[in-house]
């Protein structure tokens, strides 16, 4: 069992803020995040997407953010368990164990937990169980991957026109096919892609991937028509994703549905955890990046006070030091 200060159970926005946080008090810290990589749903969902929320940043792509976090956190030397998932949660003489996916015990200072919606996953696209081969993805981690290649995105949200528009100019063809006439994306996002020369199929279904090793091709039935085949060389399956909060519903923590509720010092009902970003609920509550990071802070601040007595709860500013 290896001892640290405060492990952080997600590694999206509000996650690696707060392993930035605990590293500017001094603690030690290590990220836990079932994705293979950090980000959270910014990183799974839209990377490419400009965000314009962020206090002192006009505009930024959400990938850059993240990169910008981890920067940010890096000269403090965080571990990064990715891949892996928090599974147990117990107390032992004062301190919190965590237990992991890879096997791994963590006797923990403070937990703070800021998870999004919990773990996710896609929905899978029907077509695609019958097919063994390699080209299906439910999300774009780099837009230069597809560069050239005849793109077939399904879905009709938000994140299906994202990377219509952010792919149009890179691929050699977009076509982005809704088994509706009706789209749930943003009117503005719609219209963009409208402009663009993207193909948009509606009223149809993708029932017939085509290809061996990897995908080559496509069959789109439109109701009532014939179905067409299509030359693709990567399916993009933007139908959007199921949340679960998986073991953490099983730890005592209080829950409001899906949300963990927690004080004004971001403490939940169990002796040191804490929580911050979208997976919290208290009277008031914004779900913005902006307000994750706040909160991110918050419980960094009270788990130190909670880790160390003799502590101050306000850390000083950071330019102090500058």
């Amino acid at each position: 069992m290896r001892e640290i200060d405060v492990a952080v159970i997600g590694a999206g926005p509000s996650g690696l803020f707060a392993a930035y946080y605990a590293g500017f008090r001094g603690l030690s810290v290590t990220v836990i995040d079932a994705l293979p990589e950090p980000g959270g749903q910014v990183t799974a969902m839209y990377p490419e997407k400009l965000i314009h929320d962020i206090a002192g940043i006009p505009a930024i792509k959400g990938r850059d953010l993240v990169a910008n976090l981890v920067t940010q956190a890096a000269p403090f030397d965080p571990e990064y368990r990715l891949g892996v998932r928090a599974e147990k949660l117990s107390h032992v003489d004062g301190r919190v164990v965590l237990g992991l996916s890879n096997g791994e015990q963590l006797d923990c200072g403070a937990v703070i937990i800021t998870g999004g919606l919990g773990s996710f996953s896609p929905r899978p696209l029907p077509a695609a169980e019958s097919f063994s081969g390699t080209g299906i993805v439910y999300f774009v981690p780099r837009l230069a991957d597809l560069a050239g290649q005849d793109v077939l995105i399904v879905g009709g949200g938000d994140s299906a026109f994202d990377w219509a528009a952010a792919l149009q100019p890179l691929a050699r063809s977009v076509t982005l096919v809704h088994r509706r006439e009706k789209f749930r994306a943003h009117a503005a996002s719609v219209a963009r892609v409208q402009e663009l020369p993207v193909r948009i199929v509606v009223n149809a279904e993708v029932t017939r991937l085509h290809g061996e090793t990897e995908v080559t091709g496509a069959e789109i039935v439109v109701r009532g028509e014939e179905p067409e085949t299509i030359p693709v060389d990567c399916v993009v399956a933007a139908l959007g994703f199921t949340a679960d909060l998986g073991p953490i519903a099983e730890w005592g923590i209080d829950l409001q549905r899906r949300n963990i509720l927690v004080d004004s010092s971001m403490a939940t009902n169990l002796p040191r955890v804490f929580a911050a970003g979208d997976i919290t609920e208290y009277p008031g509550k914004v779900r913005l990046i902006a307000t994750g990071f706040g909160e991110a802070a918050t419980a960094v601040n009270n788990a130190a006070v909670v880790i160390d007595p003799s502590a101050h709860l306000f850390p000083g500013h950071s330019s102090d030091g500058t």
